[in-house]
């Protein structure tokens, strides 16, 4: 079984396929981590584990190891649970009340308040061939007031005492996103959190320490994340008794929740594992479990989207799109996707958001003359749109003006000429519900990316009780989780592209409803290979979509080859976004022959093993290489940034090859073996700024 329970010893085992997790009850009944790690041999490894351990310097004040980390009695690191009671009694005493193993891999420990009708629930669920944990808490109120949850986190995760804790993180900033970042964790405390409503361009939410000594494909790694998509933290805590704790769930920031009489409550899902195979294998456990168990669709291969939003921008009619469309189909697109500016009132970013009908002046014939001419050219047809927004100058909000956040008689903060509706309210729910059932249900629509272009500001909701006033950070995001299932479920053949002014909406939590995820607003392609390794640390890299675009870019003004530009993006579901008549025939027939070449190589790249060879934060350039499951076919992707001094290329060693296998790249009239191309490595020539090279390698009996 994958979790055990001993009652002498009152502790629960809890095994995956290379790791253990262990949890005791201490002496004074609280829920305490005992052990994180490695496989131990037996189970006699567990029993001399103190788990009333005090520090010499602290006594009482000794960090506690606790699951949850209720905040009461003599406990002063970031809490798990922070509650207030009817009568303003505002801590917690739980202790420990039965457990139950509800399958091989799930186990469920209740707690109770010594006091106050509070039932807690810890949640495991395993996911053994990954090695991770899945954890929530579960609140139930089993009294007769309400309660106010003022702080919930679904996961305290503790680390063995060592001398030193490295910190890994993503950070960035709108078209920069997800840059990692690497630090020594010090006394005090590491926030990352969004606090906008949406995971936030800023931080992500995922992590990995490592006690300094941690490599790409070697050292022990411990990571995490949260799936959820509004108002999220993640407390790095190291104590001055040299312990190190990570809180995960709800940021506490402007947070209540009313817990009525009989009513749960529960955390977001926090994501937790170990490797002693380094970042690289934490990230292919991650992509692995996402594939199997969260990505929506994860089985189907992702298409080639063409999208028209630069060679039109607003300026959108049907003639144009249909021109587009045989130039795309031509070049091997396999969606057309027309982007904003196709509703309402819509020519420029001042009106229009909430009116979500096609514009009689742009297309007086409806979209159907359009998506038959698509469908005509052997394409599916897609559409953009943002429903959680509005303009001000709509027919919507002249209508419905009360149904955006706002506080009465405060002035709201516009952000690209719009504001957000209040995703809280069922009635705006239902109608925006209704208007995109309508939008789906008259049109051959395959395929829609939804957008999220600004945080919130003046979160008000006059029209609800007081006590319901903070709880908008989550009941948002659950509304946005709502009518994506029920959209999904009238709708399961409409693919669903999640974008937030680029990434700022990337995360676990949205990826159940998401067939892919949008990670940027920049498409240069050298910023993206930084932003792509990024994200490639928490994320699959089938969920993240890249475009080719123009060059020069309008990020950086850089100007990069055609060459380089795919190769950047065929690392991720390829989409392509350009103004036909700027290319040549010839440069037209090049795209069209790497598109083909990307074809033949996706199922490889979307459901193949990574594994990140040279950081592009290297002085050299990057590589990255993508192994299928049967290792019968391994791409490589190569780039380089600006060679100095005459000096040429170096060997770049590939890895999770057959050894004793024979590989064929034809492209070079290679023939190799696999302990050669990880040990000796490939050569590959790579001269001038920006140049790259893509070499496939086929196992040959």
């Amino acid at each position: 079984m994958s979790i055990r329970y001993f009652e002498k010893q009152k502790m629960w085992i809890l095994k995956t396929k290379q790791s253990e997790y262990g949890i005791g009850i201490d002496g004074k009944g609280n829920i305490v981590n005992l052990y994180w790690g490695g496989l131990q041999t037996s189970d006699i490894d567990y029993f001399d584990i103190d788990r009333d351990y005090e520090h010499p310097g602290a006594g009482a004040m000794s960090p506690y190891k606790d699951e949850i980390m209720p905040w009461g009695g003599y406990r002063f690191a970031e809490p798990g649970i922070k509650v207030t009671f009817s009568d303003q009694i505002r801590d917690l005493k739980l202790v420990y009340s039965h457990f139950e193993i509800k399958s091989d891999n799930v186990l469920i420990i209740y707690l109770k308040d010594d006091l106050k009708p509070l039932l807690v629930k810890l949640h495991y669920k395993l996911i053994p061939e990954f090695d991770l944990i899945e954890r929530h808490v579960e609140l139930v109120n089993e009294g007769s007031e309400p309660i106010s949850v003022e702080q919930l986190m679904g996961a305290i995760w503790h680390f063995p005492i060592q001398p030193d804790y490295h910190l890994t993180y993503l950070t960035g900033l709108s078209r920069g996103e997800n840059k990692i970042r690497h630090e020594l964790i010090n006394e005090g405390k590491k926030v990352l959190e969004s606090r906008q409503g949406r995971t936030s361009h800023h931080a992500n939410p995922w992590y990995a320490i490592d006690f300094g000594d941690a490599q790409e494909e070697q050292g022990d790694v411990y990571f995490g994340a949260i799936a959820f998509s509004g108002n999220w933290k993640i407390v790095v805590e190291r104590t001055n008794y040299q312990t190190l704790q990570v809180a995960a769930g709800f940021n506490d920031f402007d947070f209540t929740w009313h817990l009525k009489p009989s009513e749960t409550f529960s955390s977001p899902t926090c994501i937790g594992g170990f490797t002693k195979q380094g970042f690289g294998e934490a990230s292919r456990n991650l992509h692995s479990y996402q594939l199997k168990y969260i990505l929506r669709n994860a089985n189907e291969l992702r298409p080639v989207v063409y999208n028209s939003w630069y060679p039109t921008e607003f300026a959108i009619n049907e003639e144009n799109q249909k021109a587009l469309a045989n130039q795309a189909a031509a070049l091997g697109a396999e969606y057309f996707v027309v982007d904003d500016g196709w509703f309402g009132d819509r020519f420029d970013d001042h009106s229009g958001l909430g009116d979500w009908y096609p514009s009689e002046k742009k297309f007086p014939n409806g979209l159907n003359p359009l998506i038959d001419h698509v469908k005509s050219l052997g394409m599916k047809f897609g559409i953009w749109i943002e429903p959680e927004m509005v303009n001000p100058d709509s027919h919507l909000y002249r209508k419905h003006p009360e149904w955006v956040y706002h506080f009465p008689g405060r002035k709201g903060t516009e952000l690209r000429n719009q504001l957000v509706l209040n995703f809280c309210r069922e009635d705006v729910r239902e109608y925006i519900y209704n208007c995109l059932d309508e939008l789906l249900s008259k049109h051959d629509i395959a395929y829609v990316k939804w957008d999220m272009n600004r945080s919130f500001s003046e979160p008000g909701w006059p029209e609800a009780p007081s006590e319901h006033h903070k709880e908008i950070w989550v009941r948002h995001t659950y509304g946005v989780y709502g009518m994506l299932e029920k959209l999904q479920k009238k709708h399961p053949r409409v693919m669903i592209e999640s974008c937030s002014a680029g990434g700022a909406r990337m995360d676990m939590g949205i990826m159940k409803y998401a067939y892919q995820l949008w990670p940027s607003d920049n498409t240069d392609p050298f910023d993206r290979l930084f932003i792509q390794e990024g994200n490639s640390l928490a994320y699959t890299p089938k969920a993240m979509m890249a475009w080719v675009t123009a060059s020069p870019d309008d990020n950086n003004l850089r100007k990069t080859s055609l060459k380089y530009r795919f190769h950047s993006a065929m690392m991720c579901p390829l989409g392509f976004s350009l103004i036909f008549d700027d290319f040549s025939p010839e440069e037209l027939e090049e795209i069209k022959s790497y598109i083909s070449q990307y074809k033949e190589i996706r199922e490889t790249t979307q459901n193949g093993k990574l594994y990140r060879l040279v950081s592009p934060r290297s002085q050299y350039g990057a590589a990255f290489q993508f192994v299928n499951d049967e290792c019968s076919q391994t791409v490589l992707f190569a780039f380089r940034h600006a060679p100095q001094f005459r000096h040429p290329s170096f060997s770049i060693r590939l890895r999770g090859l057959d050894p004793q296998g024979i590989y064929a790249c034809k492209q070079f009239n290679l023939e190799r073996s696999g302990a050669s191309l990880m040990n000796r490595g490939v050569n590959i020539p790579l001269w001038g700024d920006y140049s790259s090279e893509l070499l496939v390698f086929d196992k040959i009996n």
